[in-house]
């Protein structure tokens, strides 16, 4: 059986190192994707990340650190994510993110998810880094979720 890989990419108006450091920085991470995280990321650490979900939760061991260009992280669940960050033309940054290692019965509910879940994640980025705010994409599709939690549906 093949497992799913998720790939998601856009493209940003901003260096890459502004792009790869906005995963990096606690300060820029928690305007667009995470609620909170216990240190920055860096070559080898396992930090812990809070969602904007109730309850969502994860550790995140960090497998490559070469700033400016990749970074990846691998999570308690066995989710693999791989982001790369590249010039497309002057100011503008390519940033391409694969997750793999779904699992279970439900792998097609799971990379949907995932996919839709990561390209969420990285409009809001766009908007945080090009505008300098977050169209809140992530917390109100969290809220989204706590609703339908709520409705039982």
């Amino acid at each position: 059986m093949t497992h799913p890989v998720v790939k998601v990419s856009q493209l940003i108006r901003r260096s890459a190192a502004d792009v790869f450091d906005a995963f990096v920085n606690p300060d820029t991470i928690t305007k667009f994707w995470l609620e909170s995280t216990s240190a920055p990321l860096s070559a080898g650490a396992r930090v812990d990340w809070r969602f904007m979900v109730p309850g969502a939760a994860e550790v995140t061991s960090v497998t490559r650190f070469d700033p400016p260009s990749a970074l990846a992280f691998d999570w308690s669940d066995g989710i693999s994510v791989s982001l790369t960050f590249e010039a497309h033309t002057p100011g503008i940054t390519r940033l391409a993110l694969e997750a793999s290692g779904f699992r279970g019965d439900a792998l097609l509910d799971q990379a949907v998810n995932a996919t839709e879940g990561f390209t969420i994640v990285l409009c809001d980025l766009k908007t945080l880094l090009e505008s300098g705010q977050s169209a809140n994409l992530v917390r109100d599709k969290a809220q989204l979720i706590v609703d339908v939690r709520g409705s039982g549906g």
